[in-house]
C-alpha cells in the first residue's frame, strides 16, 4: 500500500540551533567597527527572526545609528564575513533536537529546514554543526523569490523534500513560523524556548513544546498518531 512521505520541517534560528550568541557577536563586531555602542546578547530575542540584514537593521536602531544604505550594505558585507568564519563559535542544537530528528527519520519522515537565514549560511552552519546530510532540503531565505511569512517559502521547502503539505508538520519559535505555516495549512508546533520577545502561545500554534523530547508525541497527537 502506498504511504504518503512525511515531511518535518523545522526552523533554524531559535528552533534547531541556538544561534543567538554567534549572530550576536557577529553584530557587535559591525557595530564596534563602527565606533557604535554594542548590544547585550539578551536583546537577541527581539532581534533576531527575520533573516542577517535585519538583524543589523535592527541593531543599528537599537544603538540610535542612522547610516546610508551603502554604509549599510558595507557593514552587511562586514557582517557576513565576520559570522561566516564564526558560525559555530558557541551556537549548538538545542537540547534533544538532533535526537528528536533522528527519531522521525527512523519513521521514515524526510526532514528540511525552513528559514529566512541566507541558504549558504544556513547551509554553512549545519554542516559545520555535523548535521546537513539529515536534511533532504534546506530552504533558505534567498532560496526561493518568497520567504517566510509567505507560505510559499514553506510550499517549496517541502517539494524540495519530496513531501506534500498535507502530510508535513512544521516547528518553529516565532510569530512568523506559525503564521507560514498557518497560511500553508499546515500543522504546526511552537518551541517556547526561542528567539520572540512574546510567548509563542500568542500567536496560537497547534502545539507548544519546552523540549524536543515532547515533540514526538506533539506531532503524533496532530497527526492522529501517524507519527
Amino acid at each position: 500500500m502506498f504511504e504518503p512521505q512525511k515531511t518535518l520541517v523545522l526552523d533554524l534560528d531559535g528552533t534547531l540551533v541556538d544561534t543567538a550568541p554567534d549572530l550576536m557577536a557577529a553584530l557587535n563586531h559591525v557595530l564596534a567597527s563602527q565606533g557604535l555602542q554594542t548590544v547585550p546578547l539578551e536583546d537577541a530575542k527581539s532581534m533576531i527572526g527575520a533573516g542577517a540584514r535585519a538583524l543589523l537593521e535592527r541593531g543599528l536602531k537599537a544603538v540610535g545609528a542612522e547610516k546610508r544604505k551603502d554604509e549599510v550594505d558595507a557593514m552587511f558585507d562586514e557582517f557576513l564575513a565576520y559570522y561566516t568564519d564564526h558560525i559555530a563559535d558557541a551556537g549548538r542544537p538545542f537540547p534533544g533536537a538532533i535526537e528528536a530528528a533522528d527519531r522521525f527519520a527512523a519513521d521514515g519522515w524526510k526532514l528540511a529546514v525552513c528559514t529566512n537565514k541566507l541558504e549558504g549560511l544556513s547551509r554553512a552552519l549545519l554542516s559545520e554543526l555535523g548535521i546537513l546530510e539529515r536534511f533532504a532540503a534546506v530552504g533558505g531565505g534567498d532560496s526561493f523569490e518568497v520567504k517566510k511569512p509567505n507560505p510559499d517559502h514553506l510550499f517549496q521547502t517541502i517539494a524540495l523534500a519530496g513531501g506534500a503539505p498535507d502530510y508535513a508538520v512544521m516547528v518553529g519559535d516565532s510569530e512568523t513560523d506559525i503564521a507560514t505555516a498557518k497560511a500553508a495549512k499546515v500543522p504546526v508546533v511552537a518551541v517556547d524556548f526561542g528567539y520572540t520577545t512574546q510567548h509563542v502561545s500568542t500567536f496560537e500554534p497547534d502545539r507548544i513544546i519546552s523540549h524536543f523530547d515532547e515533540l514526538y508525541d506533539a506531532v503524533a497527537d496532530l497527526t492522529g498518531g501517524q507519527s
